[in-house]
């Protein structure tokens, strides 16, 4: 398996979007991340590549250019792992915000 690293806060957000959305387009998803289009694409790639999204082609789509993005067993066991980092990092910023209000005199 090709060796792919991306950051977690990306990998985190796009796998969330499919899943919410597994019709989403790649134009949709990029405007949705805020992030270029290219990027959008080599993300959903690399996802692919690591094994954590497969594409299906819609079945009776004329164009064939709509996909739907599925999550894989292993992108929802590292969708769970990423969302548990997060919330880790969040809880951290949380108590640093705090002792630094604290420190400042504030009330918390």
């Amino acid at each position: 398996m090709k060796k792919v690293i991306l950051r977690d806060d990306i990998h985190f957000r796009v796998l969330r979007a499919i899943e919410e959305n597994p019709k989403i387009s790649q134009r949709a998803l990029a405007e949705k991340l805020g992030i270029s289009l290219g990027r959008t694409n080599f993300i959903i790639k690399s996802l692919v590549t690591i094994g954590h999204i497969k594409l299906k082609n819609f079945e009776k789509n004329p164009n064939k250019l709509g996909y739907i993005y599925l999550l894989t067993p292993r992108g929802v066991i590292e969708k769970s792992n990423l969302t548990a980092q997060f919330l880790k990092n969040k809880i951290r910023e949380y108590e640093l915000l705090k002792n630094e209000i604290q420190s400042l005199g504030g009330i918390l």
